[in-house]
């Protein structure tokens, strides 16, 4: 009997992982196409600030934000398929980790599609970072330019007790 229970459980988990198997899959292929989109938008977001297409950004910025909400409903997904393995008694630490254990017909195409969305994050935070990089310098640029104006590029000096540099910017008034 014992080993008849063993088998009926091992028969009853077959359909439970076959289902999540297929509900794993589904969610793997709208990650790979939220990401994939995104790495789109950032590269056209990168391009038009290093053009200085600023009024494109606007248009950029709903479809990140949309983005952004469809990533954030991937992730609760996720979360949601590793409760139904932790349920199920299957690893629920990773992603990668509860592929192993799927049936061998399916195995190996989740764990490739698992490693190339890890790629793919690894890639949207490096592009992201690039971005924001860009974005801070940008913003020194024009904060350096604005002292500048506003100086006539005359700067106080930063050692001594001596006299003092005209301060005002030449642009701005007409004494200067």
């Amino acid at each position: 009997m014992n080993n008849n229970q063993s088998q009926r459980q091992q028969a009853d988990s077959e359909p439970v992982q076959s289902s999540l198997e297929s509900q794993l899959a589904d969610y793997l292929s709208q990650l790979s196409e939220v990401q994939t989109e995104l790495l789109q938008v950032l590269a056209k977001k990168r391009e038009c600030m290093a053009k200085g297409e600023f009024e494109r950004l606007d248009e950029i910025q709903v479809r990140e934000t949309d983005l952004g909400q469809r990533l954030k409903d991937c992730h609760d997904r996720r979360a949601e398929l590793l409760a139904i393995a932790d349920e199920e008694g299957l690893p629920s630490g990773t992603l990668g980790e509860l592929a192993e254990v799927l049936p061998s017909d399916g195995k190996g195409r989740i764990s490739n599609q698992v490693e190339q969305a890890s790629q793919r994050i690894r890639l949207l935070q490096h592009q992201s970072l690039t971005n924001w990089v860009l974005a801070q310098r940008s913003l020194l640029h024009v904060s350096q330019m604005l002292e500048f104006i506003a100086t006539g590029g005359r700067r106080k000096p930063t050692y001594g007790t001596g006299g003092t540099t005209h301060t005002r910017g030449s642009l701005m008034d007409q004494e200067a």
